[in-house]
């Protein structure tokens, strides 16, 4: 099957941008304490469940992988970019971070306690999303947990430089609304939702969205 051309780009983008992406956003989650109690959220909620292990879908270099094995979770990084993935293992050494596409993980069934997917979606066009989140759904264990952050809108942005390089990269912003129904569509039942203000570095509201896979309690 040819893939996407989407995918082609978005994995030459980030290849292109890993080493300074990894130093620019290092420190990121530090000045946001919103984004990590949604993340402290996520964690408590893996952990009631039985725990098990967490995919950072898109991990890029790991740092969100990093804070979650600090909360306490067995997770492990999975991303699109071999330049992102090589970051992440030298700057992680202790964490797991393999090669693969979200819209078809090598990961068998219901074998996920959590799926964070922190900005991951946001190169995927619309049309693209219900294959993806029902991937997100067949890998999740029941009982399990999705935490999703992406930026609000409903437009398409096109980003030719970013991080010092030149990119071809699409940015979907999306509306909360639709994204919490194509969730339910795909089987996976909402939990809470944030949307917060931008703070000096971001052009609109942030979303984040905490689903669940029916199943044990």
């Amino acid at each position: 099957m040819t893939e996407p051309s989407y995918l082609q780009a978005t994995r030459e983008s980030y290849d292109t941008v890993a080493v300074d992406y990894a130093k620019l956003l290092s420190a990121e989650l530090a000045d946001k304490p919103l984004d990590r109690a949604m993340l402290a959220a996520f964690a408590e909620l893996v952990q009631a469940n039985g725990a098990g292990p967490v995919a950072d879908l898109g991990c890029g270099p790991g740092r969100v992988t990093a804070h979650l094995d600090c909360l306490g979770l067995s997770a492990f990084g999975i991303d699109l970019s071999p330049g992102m993935v090589a970051v992440a293992r030298q700057t992680y050494p202790g964490l797991r971070f393999d090669e693969g596409s979200m819209t078809a993980l090598d990961l068998k069934d219901d074998v996920l306690g959590g799926i964070v997917a922190w900005y991951s979606t946001v190169h995927t066009p619309p049309e693209g999303l219900p294959v993806m989140f029902a991937e997100f759904h067949r890998v999740l264990a029941p009982g399990g947990h999705l935490l999703l952050a992406f930026k609000v809108g409903d437009d398409r942005v096109r980003l030719e430089q970013a991080y010092g390089h030149t990119v071809s990269l699409d940015v979907y912003r999306a509306s909360p609304d639709h994204v919490a129904e194509l969730l339910r569509q795909a089987g996976l039942h909402g939990v809470a939702r944030l949307v917060r203000e931008p703070d000096e570095t971001e052009k609109t509201q942030q979303a984040f969205l905490l689903a669940r896979k029916p199943g044990r309690s």
